[in-house]
């Protein structure tokens, strides 16, 4: 029990920033806001995400540092900057 609460908790910004990005990027571009378009969205950025994450947590040795979560949102932004074109 307690492990899959520490892997939702690490999962969580990941999922949180992927949802925030899929439900504003149809106001700031001319995307159609469909159900598939921002599943497809949630799921990307999802994983792009989990791997930046996953990628800090090995290069800094534990979770929570300020700089993975930067590049995460970057990475994030990113990734449904390149959705749009």
């Amino acid at each position: 029990m307690s492990l899959t609460l520490h892997l939702l908790n690490f999962i969580a910004p990941a999922c949180a920033v992927a949802a925030w990005l899929a439900l504003v990027t149809p106001l700031v571009s001319r995307m159609s806001p469909g159900w598939l378009v921002w599943r497809r969205q949630f799921l990307l950025g999802s994983v792009v995400g989990v791997a930046v994450l996953l990628i800090g947590l090995f290069w800094f040795g534990n979770d929570g540092k300020i700089l993975t979560y930067a590049a995460m949102v970057l990475a994030c932004a990113t990734s449904q900057w390149l959705l749009t074109l």
